[in-house]
């Protein structure tokens, strides 16, 4: 079907359709090939090497706590890099240049350090300050490193948003009386959620994979550092590698499709709020000498207004 935006491919279009599709899937069944039989030369495709992971030695004792570790420092970055980089955005929004000014600057600061340099500076803090054991600092490196840095990808992604929304939401709030805080809370927060949701999910998986910046530097026991421990220890480097990428592919998915679902009801959602005028309410708004208490309508329904 045709539309403004898109054009039905017409036959010729759709042959040369059909040729890429069939180039590229050669492609990539020569590139799976080609590393089927790299593989098998090294003798790592023996049955030997990948017999760890049918036991549970190998996970109760390297994978699963590496994979508990990759998830709570995980989760402790995304609880509070979230409301830390929407403070941050919403602050770089401020009409006051004493808030906006310096907002900004610890922004750009931030955003301008690598991850893993951070989180050195952080361990070395630790290590300064004497305050966390030599067990559990390697954890907090890694948390303080990933807090920073991704809250200030947060607030960019957040006063992106913000600003993509009509400026016709904000004056309509104005209109109504609304202050600045409630009009921030109320009217464009809400809606820049669902048009945010898909980089902040991106951000979040980017919080899952860098965790391992902490195994490989500050011997964190996350998921990829217990991984490699497993291969010297069986000497099945590419099997254990290979299992802790599809960990990491089998969460990654579950996030995306978590945000995915949690993006379809807040888009349902929205449309859903729109207050519909029954007959007897119009009668009323047009007959003279009368008013009715009529609800607004907040959704999209009504025009996009908002308000």
């Amino acid at each position: 079907m045709s539309s403004v935006l898109y054009d039905t491919p017409g036959p010729r279009a759709r042959i040369r359709n059909r040729i890429i599709t069939v180039v590229f899937l050669a492609l990539i069944a020569l590139v799976v090939w080609w590393a089927w039989g790299q593989l098998d030369e090294k003798n790592q495709l023996e049955s030997s090497l990948w017999k760890p992971f049918t036991t549970s030695e190998a996970w109760t004792t390297y994978l699963l706590p590496g994979l508990t570790n990759t998830l709570k420092a995980a989760a402790l970055s995304m609880v509070i890099a979230l409301p830390l980089g929407a403070l941050l955005g919403i602050g770089r929004l401020s009409d006051h240049r004493w808030i906006r000014v310096p907002v900004s600057a610890v922004v750009e600061f931030l955003r301008a350090i690598p991850v893993l340099l951070m989180m050195l500076f952080a361990n070395q803090l630790y290590v300064n300050a004497g305050t966390i054991s030599s067990e559990d600092r390697p954890f907090y490196a890694v948390v303080t490193g990933l807090v920073l840095y991704n809250a200030s990808v947060l607030a960019e992604i957040v006063r992106a948003g913000i600003l993509a929304l009509p400026k016709g939401q904000t004056e309509a709030a104005q209109a109504v009386g609304l202050r600045k805080g409630q009009t921030m809370r109320s009217v464009l927060l809400p809606q820049a959620v669902t048009t945010m949701l898909p980089a902040i999910v991106s951000q979040l998986v980017v919080i899952v994979k860098d965790t391992a910046l902490g195994g490989a530097i500050l011997t964190f026991d996350e998921l990829l550092n217990s991984s490699k421990t497993l291969a010297s220890n069986y000497t099945n480097m590419v099997p254990a590698l290979t299992v802790a990428a599809v960990i990491y592919i089998i969460l990654n998915l579950l996030l995306t499709t978590f945000a995915s679902r949690l993006e379809g009801w807040l888009r349902r959602s929205r449309r859903s709020t729109g207050a519909v005028l029954g007959a007897d309410a119009v009668e009323d708004i047009n007959a003279p000498g009368k008013s009715a208490n009529v609800p607004h309508n907040t959704g999209e329904s009504g025009g996009g207004g908002g308000l």
